[in-house]
């Protein structure tokens, strides 16, 4: 089997047992080495001792002053190396002849050694040299006469010992440290091996890239931006979808996320440790749908990620609540009045009331062309004027007048709005003006429907005279979820226009009583230079 082969937990042993074994050698590494210069400074001060006591020897000091005193210098120079367990010991005259010397044959020759100049400057130091039989260390003592002068030099050498005899002195010593530092390095990697092993889920390197494959995978294959960082705010995920989404097109990964997005919205909310879903906020022009998730892992925080996506790309699941349903009543009323508007004339013609049925027909027709040109002589946006004339309709069919101020026009669109953003927000306005009249059974009922721009501002007002919204309501209606039609409402559609006033940068105001109806008037910013109506339209 091969190493890349082998699981994680038994690499990880072997790794730190290798790292044990390396360190055990470079520890006896350095013992023994520290042995060896202990060893030659020993040696180096047992031979000046020694070198001392042979320097004030008096029959070495007199036999140096006769011409052949090595006969009587040599002996007692022996009986010293004897008994001092010296390797030798040299003794030379101011001339550097030997007097001393383990070879007889030496003796009275001259000495030519390198190391020895400055012992006969009256200077006492040791040496290292290498010899024959290996290194030595050698000790040099001057010998002074009675009268302080110099008259010679003793030399005493010691070998020193080998890196085998050294190691066999300490023999016992490394067995027991090696035994000890195996014994804690064993278990130490075991027990790291399996505390790596837990921290990596179990799972073998190769599980754990496959696993980041699969992860980067669908990350990239997600349609919404996709920003993850960890407990020190440097950015570990940051799919193509959000560089796109937010125009980035370097590599981002690992930076820091102050480096990115100083001041940005996006450092805001990857810097909070709070949920949030569905929150609509403003990145330069675009507007996109947000939800952060904060990521812990055994109770621990770890990182926030943030999932978001162009809010143009939502327009779709937003129709519901905007237009698509307010289209699809307007063509439900608009089937029903017409199909009483058929039988009404297919009656009077039955009755040979054939001129009646004519000019029942031309009334319609010239009401309904009354009341569309009204309508688009003051609202140019298709969408906007077919919501307006589908409500009026359905006004009919339950007994509502609804009317079009006279002084209404609109143009076009404040910025950051578009015609999705108006039907929503009326059609939710108009449908909860019929709630608020729908239990009143006593006089007219009126719904007033104003729309009205100028250079600076952009005004929605619809008003009624239902029956109003109590001081509690009006504390909550804006919130998500929250509804007063009793099972019937789903709590989103103020909610929803209270989101798009937001980020529009305008204001809604509502003023009610009890019993006497209720004005809701939206506020927007113009913001010059926005689409006109129908370049809007998508």
């Amino acid at each position: 089997m091969g190493l890349k082969k082998l699981p994680i937990r038994l690499k990880i042993m072997i790794l730190s047992f290798g790292i044990v074994l390396f360190s055990l050698l470079i520890g006896g590494i350095t013992v023994i080495g520290n042995k060896y210069e202990s060893e030659e400074e020993q040696l180096g001060e047992r031979g000046l001792m020694t070198g001392r006591i042979v320097a004030n020897l008096s029959e070495v000091k007199k036999g140096l002053i006769q011409p052949d005193g090595w006969e009587t210098v040599n002996p007692v120079v022996e009986r010293m190396q004897t008994v001092n367990r010296v390797d030798y010991i040299v003794v030379l005259n101011m001339n550097r002849i030997r007097y001393s010397h383990p070879l007889d044959e030496q003796l009275g020759t001259v000495s030519s050694g390198k190391d020895e100049g400055a012992a006969f400057a009256e200077h006492s130091y040791v040496t290292r040299a290498k010899g024959e039989q290996g290194a030595v260390v050698r000790s040099f003592v001057p010998i002074m006469n009675d009268n302080h002068e110099q008259i010679g030099v003793v030399i005493v050498g010691n070998m020193l010992p080998s890196f085998l005899s050294i190691l066999s002195s300490i023999r016992i010593e490394i067995m027991a440290i090696a035994l000890l530092t195996l014994a804690f390095g064993t278990a130490g990697s075991y027990l790291l091996a399996n505390h790596v092993k837990q921290q990596t889920f179990f799972m073998e390197p190769y599980e754990m890239a496959r696993v980041l494959e699969e992860r980067t995978a669908v990350f990239q294959a997600m349609h919404e931006g996709v920003i993850a960082v960890d407990r020190n705010q440097r950015l570990v995920v940051f799919n193509d979808k959000a560089k796109e989404i937010l125009g980035i097109n370097e590599e981002v990964d690992g930076k820091p996320l102050e480096a990115m997005f100083s001041d940005h919205e996006i450092s805001s909310h990857l810097k909070k440790k709070s949920k949030k879903f569905n929150e609509t906020v403003r990145i330069g022009a675009r507007l996109i749908m947000l939800n952060r998730v904060p990521i812990r892992v055994e109770g621990q925080f770890v990182g926030t990620m943030i999932i978001f996506q162009d809010k143009t790309d939502v327009t779709k699941m937003a129709e519901e609540l905007t237009g698509v349903k307010a289209f699809i009543d307007a063509l439900r009323v608009q089937n029903h009045e017409y199909m009483n508007k058929l039988h009404t004339i297919a009656g009077l013609i039955q009755l040979d009331q054939n001129e009646r049925a004519l000019e029942y027909v031309f009334q319609m027709t010239d009401k309904q062309e009354k009341l569309s040109k009204y309508i688009l002589e003051r609202i140019e946006n298709y969408s906007i004027s077919g919501l307006i004339i589908s409500k009026i309709r359905r006004g009919k069919e339950l007994g509502i007048d609804v009317t079009l101020n006279e002084s209404s026009k609109l143009e076009t669109f404040p910025a950051m709005v578009n015609d999705h953003d108006l039907v929503k927000m009326l059609g939710n306005l108009i449908e909860n003006a019929f709630h608020a009249l729908k239990g009143l059974t006593d006089g007219e009922k009126h719904v007033d429907i104003t729309i009205k721009q100028d250079a600076d501002r952009f005004l929605i007002k619809v008003a009624d005279n239902g029956a109003g919204i109590t001081e509690n309501d009006l504390q909550h209606i804006f919130e998500k979820g929250y509804s007063t039609k009793e099972g019937d409402g789903s709590g989103l559609g103020l909610y929803l226009i209270k989101q798009t006033v937001t980020k529009a940068g305008g204001t809604i105001d509502v003023h009610s009583s009890v019993n006497k109806g209720t004005e809701m008037v939206i506020e927007l910013p113009m913001q010059m230079g926005g689409l006109t109506t129908n370049e809007a339209v998508r």
